[in-house]
């Protein structure tokens, strides 16, 4: 990064520049060391600028001015959102409105987040062992040698078994609640199942959806690490699960939703709702995973660490070209930088070193920055964070009026609904979608509302004029 330039060379029109900006960062209430540093950041950006003025600033000298700051390992992940808020700041100082909405701001400062150690894309690349040590730091009832060992075994078995990450992390943490509900202990006796259960439900009023799966969770644990059958749950009855349809959207409401999406959360949600791919499917998506000439994309390792085939959409083909454009040449950078490693599984990684350099398995949603990763130290650039598309979503769907409760997985939903009323079977939406079981697809025939012929409602059989249609 270019240095700032010394205050003694600055001529007194930039010191006022600078003391009206540290004004304008009082009145938003940062102040001292916070404030030090937001101008820090801010002389550097409009110093990089050289001979251009801050107004001729556009969407693509922004990106590559983050871009470049991304691979600048000394700044971690609060420093550059830090960086992202001042320069942001220094527009709102100047009034620069088409400066401010050219670039999204938030999804930058958002996709710098680092990846936490227990994020399901690097988790398991330690050991349980040291996962369970790492997370009894601090909390007396998990220190116990034997509750740790029985936690590190469940880890461990749940990895045997090939059970997804997903699934490691929630078996867990059910675990280590029950351990603290049990005062530190884990019982031999099954019956405290039971009671942990009605805890849940009378104490916590957890939903009978989280208590089924603390259920399962507990039910695994006895029988497959301690090796007791927990026959008896203490007179615990299993609640009614709740049946409720998931949200869809219509076509008009999906053009509305996507239209106000733009950058790469945008081209994110299209993808999702053009493929039917879930969230972190999305995410953790490949560039050797899209088969352009052939038209589909290869969904790797998705949910129960299946994989399966969908289309790839024509309608934003385009778009997406130029994305992988940017990104590698984006990538490209990083490597000149002495960069350019992405997360691989370990054992392709002992069978090929470079691998991790590769074009081929760099992540099609990448992080605006490199970051650290928390378990080998090395510098990578992972995948965007899925609170990316997450927050985005949430926030369009409320600038384009619409009411319901929507999310990533809606469209999923939509994709599933809008397929089976264009006159698609079934069996072909269930095998796009990845389900196992066709019941689990059939729930979308529901929400069509036609299990086997349409229903109008009576007042729509009802004829204007006439007092007696339905006798």
């Amino acid at each position: 990064m270019k240095p700032i330039k010394p205050q003694s060379e600055m001529t007194e029109r930039e010191r006022n520049y600078w003391r009206k900006y540290a004004e304008y960062l009082l009145s938003n209430n940062i102040s001292g060391r916070a404030a030090e540093a937001c101008i820090r950041h801010a002389q550097q950006f409009a110093y990089s600028l050289e001979k251009k003025k801050l107004r001729d600033v556009d969407k693509a000298t922004l990106q590559a001015y983050f871009d470049e700051l991304g691979r600048f390992d000394k700044i971690v992940a609060w420093q550059y959102s830090q960086a992202v808020s001042a320069i942001e700041m220094l527009f709102e100082m100047l009034g620069l409105k088409q400066v401010l909405a050219s670039f999204n701001w938030d999804e930058c400062r958002e996709a710098a987040r680092e990846l936490g150690r227990e994020h399901s894309t690097v988790a398991r690349s330690a050991s349980s062992r040291e996962i369970v040590e790492n997370r009894a730091q601090g909390d007396a009832s998990l220190m116990s040698p034997d509750v740790l060992r029985v936690l590190g075994r469940l880890r461990d078995v749940v990895r045997i078994r090939n059970l997804t990450i997903r699934t490691e992390q929630s078996y867990s943490a059910w675990a280590e609640r029950f351990v603290r509900f049990c005062k530190g202990a884990i019982p031999q006796e099954p019956q405290r199942i039971g009671a942990f259960l009605e805890h849940l439900a009378l104490v916590e009023k957890v939903a009978p959806a989280t208590q089924a799966q603390a259920l399962n969770a507990l039910v695994f644990l006895y029988r497959h690490v301690l090796e007791i059958d927990p026959e008896d749950l203490g007179g615990y009855q299993r609640p009614r699960a709740k049946r409720k349809l998931p949200v869809v959207l219509s076509p008009s409401e999906v053009d509305r939703l996507l239209s106000a999406m733009p950058d790469t959360a945008g081209l994110m949600t299209r993808i999702m709702y053009g493929t039917g791919m879930r969230l972190m499917e999305c995410v953790r998506l490949r560039v050797k995973d899209i088969d352009w000439d052939n038209g589909y994309i290869d969904v790797v390792g998705g949910k129960g660490d299946k994989s399966r085939r969908v289309p790839l959409p024509d309608a934003y083909r385009e778009e997406l070209e130029l994305h992988l454009a940017s990104r590698k040449s984006q990538h490209q950078k990083d490597l000149a930088a002495g960069f350019g490693e992405v997360f691989v599984p370990d054992s392709l990684l002992r069978k090929s070193p470079r691998v991790a350099r590769s074009w081929g398995w760099q992540y099609v949603f990448a992080a605006f920055r490199i970051s650290t990763d928390p378990r080998t130290g090395r510098h990578m650039r992972h995948h965007i964070s899925e609170n990316v598309p997450q927050k985005a979503i949430k926030k369009a769907a409320i600038e384009v009026g619409i009411a319901k409760q929507v999310s990533c997985h809606t469209l999923r939903h939509s994709f599933a609904t809008h397929l089976l009323r264009a006159g698609y079977d079934i069996r072909t939406v269930q095998e796009l979608l990845g389900h196992s079981d066709v019941a689990t697809t059939m729930i979308y025939t529901h929400v069509l509302n036609r299990p086997g012929v349409s229903a109008l409602s009576p007042a729509d059989l009802r004829i204007p004029g006439a007092s007696r249609q339905l006798s």
